[in-house]
């Protein structure tokens, strides 16, 4: 059965993926002041985070159309799936749901199901590479919508900041408590709720500390890991990732390990410097 995945620009695909022609991006935009940016392949990291680094004011982003979703489920494959963002923390969910709507008023019945990876950035790309894995195998469309809405079920999302100023600047972290953290070089241990909401897991003074305790957090949260892939995405930090990708060998078994580098929405969540590990 052919097959098409719809991943909104907070996912990373890899080159492998891209080149299989079975996967397509749902391009999300960002706004630092008057600086637009389209997530898409023109994404420039390095000017990205130097103009957010220069801004008094926190990144906004803006989800796909639904036209946009709409457009992209418009194409000759029987099976069509998109996955997002968490629904918690942005809009594209909703967007690709309607997407899937105007699909069905303009162009008629197909097979489409849309994912909320209750994740963001290397979780949408787990969440993918597990659709092709199932449809590669040969499954009912059915059955593969609910074999994936197990798999992010038993997905746990994880991540660690270099740097808390960008949740500062927009809003969701109090300026004093961010000048603390920074005077006292507190790195804070993040995850995803099971509803894909952000919560603290930790803390630890000093990156290397933070490497630590986020390693021991992802084995303590892991069952199986001999069965699951291991994701780590960074955003302009490659020797970390390696560093984390080594401490977490230490820990755990897992089937495969992929490092990707952040696209432009997950850098602008991760901000400089910040790991994100899903398993």
């Amino acid at each position: 059965m052919s097959y098409r995945i719809v991943v909104d620009s907070c996912g990373e695909l890899s080159q492998e993926m891209k080149a299989s022609g079975h996967f397509v991006t749902a391009s999300l935009a960002i706004d630092v002041d008057d600086y637009h940016i389209i997530d898409d392949e023109t994404f420039d990291q390095k000017e990205f985070l130097e103009k957010v680094a220069a801004s008094p004011n926190g990144p906004k982003s803006s989800c796909p159309s639904p036209e946009t979703y709409r457009e992209a489920y418009h194409c000759a494959e029987e099976h069509v799936y998109a996955v997002t963002l968490s629904a918690e923390l942005s809009g594209s969910y909703n967007s690709a749901v309607l997407g899937k709507n105007l699909y069905h008023e303009e162009y008629g019945e197909k097979d489409i199901y849309v994912f909320n990876s209750r994740s963001a950035s290397i979780g949408e790309t787990l969440i993918s590479m597990k659709i092709a894995e199932c449809e590669e195998q040969g499954m009912e469309f059915q059955q593969i919508v609910k074999t994936v809405e197990a798999y992010i079920e038993g997905q746990n999302t994880f991540f660690l900041l270099e740097t808390l100023e960008t949740l500062r600047k927009n809003g969701r972290l109090t300026g004093l408590k961010a000048v603390v953290a920074t005077a006292l070089n507190i790195k804070p241990v993040m995850g995803a709720t099971p509803e894909g909401t952000i919560c603290q897991l930790g803390q630890a003074r000093g990156m290397k500390k933070a490497l630590i305790k986020l390693a021991d957090e992802v084995a303590a949260k892991t069952v199986q890991a001999e069965e699951k892939i291991l994701a780590i995405s960074h955003c302009n930090c490659p020797s970390r990732a390696q560093d984390l990708k080594k401490m977490m060998l230490e820990r755990m078994n897992p089937k495969d390990v992929i490092v990707l580098d952040t696209a432009g929405i997950s850098s602008m969540y991760a901000s400089d410097g910040g790991v994100i590990v899903v398993i």
